[in-house]
């Protein structure tokens, strides 16, 4: 369980996370959307560890962030940040076995590197293993980034349960991919991990997330399974006039914007 208390978080004198107080339970894949500015990534940064909030505190399994050592929070706890920048080559094979630096001293063991393989294999990239990093598209380097995240936390601690956090991690991804990596998202919740992802599409947030989180100005406005999803609540968050269309399916509606 990751509880958050009043977390405030500033930039000069600027507040971009305005006293949030929420927690997240595992078991369940949490989507935070909001529109640009509206303090999703600091947040995020905040209760990863990332970043220093002014105030407020944060508990994964009751103990305060600031307990855990960094090599400590790094076996249990997992960022897929936006692409981050590389300005020198490196394998795919090297960039995935980064996940598990936190797990060997000097050099990986086997079992690392079978854990590597099979991140690699769930992601389709397992015939990527020699590229070069920098060749690679935006997509490719997404699924490079998840498999990385995925090996770092891919075995559970001795006590307490595993961290996932992933900000904007379908943003360079096809449609195809963006539904399997969401797949396979849903699926990584039964592992009964923390699971909280940013997303910009509301329609993807909509049909994928157990909770979603709407922020809006530093602020969680509003927080709930889909069903609190409304064309009211769209305008309000986003300004922008929106409707629910039902599946005749059953399934989940979709958002047209009018």
């Amino acid at each position: 369980m990751l509880n958050i208390g009043n977390l405030v978080c500033r930039i000069g004198d600027k507040t971009i996370v305005d006293g949030i107080s929420i927690s997240f339970a595992a078991g369940l894949l949490h989507v935070i959307v909001g529109p640009n500015g509206s303090g999703k990534s600091t947040f995020l940064k905040a209760f990863s560890g990332e970043w220093t909030p002014a105030s407020g505190h944060v508990t994964y399994d009751g103990a305060g962030l600031d307990r855990y050592e960094r090599i400590g929070l790094a076996r249990r706890r997992a960022v897929m940040t936006q692409l981050p920048e590389l300005h020198f080559p490196l394998s795919v094979d090297e960039i995935v076995m980064m996940g598990r630096y936190p797990h060997f001293s000097f050099r990986p063991t086997a079992n690392d590197k079978a854990i590597c393989e099979e991140a690699k294999r769930l992601l389709s990239i397992d015939g990527l293993g020699d590229r070069d990093y920098l060749t690679l598209s935006g997509g490719e380097r997404q699924r490079v980034q998840f498999a990385r995240a995925l090996a770092q936390i891919w075995e559970a601690p001795s006590e307490g349960g595993r961290y996932l956090f992933l900000d904007e991690p379908v943003s360079s991804l096809d449609i195809h991919y963006q539904h399997q990596f969401l797949h396979l998202a849903r699926s990584l919740v039964k592992e009964k991990i923390v699971l909280i992802a940013v997303l910009h599409d509301l329609n993807l947030a909509l049909q994928y997330a157990d909770r979603i989180v709407f922020m809006r100005q530093g602020r969680v406005v509003a927080e709930g399974t889909p069903d609190i999803v409304t064309g009211g609540l769209i305008r309000e968050v986003f300004d922008i006039e929106a409707r629910l269309l039902d599946d005749p399916e059953g399934g989940r509606p979709v958002i047209v914007f009018t």
